[in-house]
């Protein structure tokens, strides 16, 4: 089975890759979903990040907003969160594998918006960068809901910068042109994959 990690910087794209290679029925961990999970009602990191930031849960589950300001732009809470989640993440992917594995799959996609930040590259045979001119992904980014130029530039520098990003990856995914143009890439690299040997 090849594990092939899908990532990219915020605004470039990567939810749009994601559903192109659910159509191709490629299994999709993604990992921001698997966090929504963990902090959702009943989920297994409310009852941490409750007693690590108190406040954040209400009704049972963990506020994001209130949740957002009680890390940003402070790094060692952020670090704190990060122990909280990262490990329940990695469990869900781990899962995640041994399924595809017992159910034969040829090709699976890790999305992780923070792959090559966390490491997460170690763990996939290839990677996939989507990527899109700075001024495309500003435009897109700004639009939307409660989102401000202020807020953009502190992801941003949490985010590895985009050419870096390209630099490491295995395969592009270029998104300003049109969607059809990135979804043919797209089952061009998953026919590509799903025929080539795994490693062993």
């Amino acid at each position: 089975m090849i594990v092939l990690g899908l990532t990219g910087s915020i605004g470039m794209g990567k939810s749009t890759a994601t559903a192109s290679f659910r159509r191709l029925r490629v299994p999709v961990f993604d990992a921001d979903a698997a966090v929504h999970q963990l902090q959702a009602r009943g989920g297994r990191a409310v009852g941490p990040i409750g007693a690590a930031f108190p406040g954040v849960v209400q009704a049972g589950r963990v506020e994001r907003e209130a949740l957002r300001r009680a890390v940003l732009g402070n790094a060692p809470a952020m670090k704190q969160l990060e122990r909280i989640v990262h490990p329940l993440v990695r469990d869900a992917e781990r899962r995640f594998l041994a399924r595809a594995r017992r159910a034969g799959q040829r090709l699976v996609v890790l999305d992780v918006p923070l792959l090559f930040e966390g490491g997460g590259e170690k763990r996939c045979d290839k990677v996939v960068v989507v990527t899109a001119p700075a001024a495309v992904q500003r435009w897109r980014v700004l639009r939307r809901p409660g989102m401000t130029p202020e807020r953009l530039t502190y992801i941003l520098s949490r985010q590895m910068p985009d050419a870096e990003k390209r630099r490491r990856a295995d395969y592009l995914v270029h998104t300003n042109m049109s969607r059809h143009a990135a979804d043919r890439a797209i089952r061009q690299l998953a026919r590509e994959l799903r025929t080539t040997p795994p490693p062993r």
